[in-house]
């Protein structure tokens, strides 16, 4: 059992709500569609209606026969039990016809909510919970927590079904009646003991539902990687796994499922044999006329059908709270990072401080410690340092997608908590060291920074790098295919196509996370230029790997353990011939055009 549970824990942020905090929070979103609702409210009660009178209509039928009716009464008790029948199938297309558009509606909704509670987290939460997981949420439980409404409309109406027929079988025997309700309980009180065992199954099932998704995803995503390594059939092998657990899950799951309708069709049988003893012998004793009794045992068996049906949708029905449970807790997740104000900032100088901020991704490493700088107005700030020094923390900080544990950072003397965070990040202009494209063309990525520029705005700022000679690289211009995840262009194409886009999008602050990847001359001057146009009179901060632009910084900082361990202008730090010194040469020296005459001119020498 533990092997097949093995990877279905719940997520952090996960969190249990009873039955009845979870109906309520369905009936909230009800609201909107209130009209539709309750047009499927009065066909529910009119279908059971409908379908509850041909046993009222037949008993009344076969009363008027026996007291000697007139004979040509048959046909037209056939004609109105047939006339009921179409009645029913047209009550019942009018309630499938507005359940669905309610379905779909809150479907609609849930979706909505729950992808705008994913795309509001911060970036620690995908760092810690995986997105094939969430978009499960998103997909596949939202499409489940959808059936619950349908799941509920037959539910009702089958309640309100029994709850007719039982008013008709008072009227034919009370006593029977009677004997009958106190069956009832005992019927619940059975289907009620497998609710807990059919939510644990249901719930596991959903989750390893997520686990599929997951593998499929990072398979799909990785698959380059993984043929370049050789490891398809290790990818392969990873699904069969997962694919096996998912397998037992829901034999597991079926099982249950399946041990309910037989359970309480026994139950069932058994009750409707105590009564057919029961009522025999009031029969016998001449208490009730042998047709009532005959009647009231074929009414018995469809009172318990809806009864039976209930017991057996009990099950569905706790995977819908299931799902909706899971898609609840992604809706009510709260993100990590707090703000305490909603100042929407214009214009920008671009001052940055730092001021004792301590900042770490658990509680077991500490990345920053007690970590305070300041950032000039139209300051270029190059930030060097070996791997895990804290470089991209600082980034992840001035952007706010990380949470600092204590201090303050300050933009232009605004507490970056006080800030409204879509109005602070529209004047952030931010390239990662591998730029995300977009599927699309080259000019839908550029225009992504600004939604509203025109096709000759991006024309003209696209020109600008280089006089547009690199647009020549690319197939068709700014109308070339980028590919998924841009894989079409090259590594240099795709940072001068997100160097481009932040250009339209003119931000006040720009900050740089520089690709290590070796990129060819044309496509490094192009990328220095576009650089200098990006960092012209705004402030600029860049994780440095290139030579030149270290070289052009204003200040260069070093970082080691999350502090500053020296700072100042590219000679001023080579002439301390400290810490940068080492990274020179460790890194960039090999970078300078000193260095390649020189290994130029010693290979001429071997020669």
């Amino acid at each position: 059992m533990a092997a097949i549970m093995q990877g279905l824990n719940a997520e952090g942020y996960d969190r249990q709500y009873s039955d009845r905090e979870l109906i309520q929070r369905i009936r909230s979103y009800f609201g909107k569609y209130s009209r539709e609702v309750y047009i499927v409210i009065v066909s529910v009660v009119l279908l059971s209606a409908l379908q509850a009178a041909p046993a009222v209509i037949i008993s009344r039928g076969i009363n008027i026969i026996a007291d000697g009716g007139n004979a040509a009464f048959v046909p037209l008790l056939i004609g109105i039990v047939f006339a009921d029948g179409v009645l029913i199938w047209l009550v019942n297309w009018v309630k499938r016809l507005y359940s669905v558009k309610v379905v779909e509606s809150v479907i609609l909704d849930m979706r909505s909510k729950s992808f705008g509670a994913a795309a509001r987290q911060d970036l620690s939460f995908y760092d810690e919970f995986s997105s094939g997981r969430i978009v499960s949420r998103i997909t596949s439980d939202t499409d489940e927590f959808g059936r619950i409404i349908i799941l509920v409309t037959d539910l009702v109406q089958q309640i309100a079904t029994s709850f007719m027929l039982l008013i008709l079988l008072i009227t034919i025997e009370i006593r029977l009646t009677v004997v009958l309700l106190c069956m009832i309980p005992v019927v619940f009180l059975v289907a009620n003991g497998f609710r807990a065992l059919a939510r644990r199954a249901t719930t596991q099932a959903s989750r390893v539902l997520a686990e599929v998704n997951k593998s499929i995803q990072e398979a799909v995503t990785g698959i380059g990687v993984a043929k370049n390594f050789r490891q398809e059939q290790a990818i392969y092998d990873d699904f069969l796994d997962v694919n096996k657990q998912a397998y037992d899950i829901n034999l597991r799951r079926a099982l249950v499922i399946a041990l309910i309708f037989p359970t309480l069709a026994i139950l069932l049988g058994a009750a409707t044999a105590a009564l057919v003893y029961f009522g025999g012998r009031v029969a016998i004793a001449g208490a009730i006329a042998i047709s009532a009794w005959y009647l009231f045992v074929a009414t018995v068996e469809r009172f318990w059908f809806p009864l039976l049906n209930l017991s057996a949708f009990w099950s569905q029905f706790q995977q819908g709270l299931a799902a909706a449970e899971r898609v609840f807790a992604l809706v009510d997740s709260e993100s990590s990072v707090k703000q305490t104000g909603d100042i929407r900032p214009k214009n920008l100088s671009g001052r940055i401080e730092f001021q004792n901020v301590e900042f770490s991704y658990t509680t077991r490493e500490q990345i920053l410690d007690d970590f305070s700088i300041t950032i000039q107005p139209g300051e270029t700030l190059a930030i060097v340092g070996h791997t895990g020094a804290g470089k991209s923390s600082i980034i992840r900080l001035v952007t706010r997608f990380y949470e600092f544990q204590s201090g303050e950072i300050c933009i232009d003397d605004y507490n970056l908590r006080d800030l409204d965070l879509t109005a602070y990040r529209e004047q952030l202009g931010i390239v990662s060291q591998i730029p995300f494209l977009f599927e699309g063309t080259v000019a839908d990525n550029i225009r992504y920074g600004r939604p509203d520029a025109t096709d000759d705005e991006i024309y003209a700022v696209a020109n600008q790098v280089g006089d547009g000679e690199w647009l020549e690289t690319l197939p068709d211009g700014l109308e070339s295919t980028v590919g998924e995840r841009g894989s079409r262009l090259s590594m240099g194409q795709r940072q001068l196509v997100a160097l481009t886009r932040v250009l339209v999008a003119n931000p006040r602050i720009f900050i740089f996370d520089e690709a290590t990847a070796n990129i060819d001359p044309f496509t490094e001057t192009q990328i220095q230029e576009a650089l200098q146009l990006v960092m012209e009179n705004r402030t600029s901060i860049v994780i440095a790997h290139r030579l030149s632009t270290v070289r052009s910084a204003d200040r260069i900082i070093v970082l080691a353990n999350g502090k500053i361990r020296e700072q100042g202008s590219h000679d001023q730090l080579i002439a301390l011939n400290g810490e940068y010194a080492d990274l020179y040469n460790a890194y960039f020296r090999h970078q300078s055009l000193d260095y390649i005459e020189q290994k130029g001119w010693e290979a001429t020498v071997e020669q």
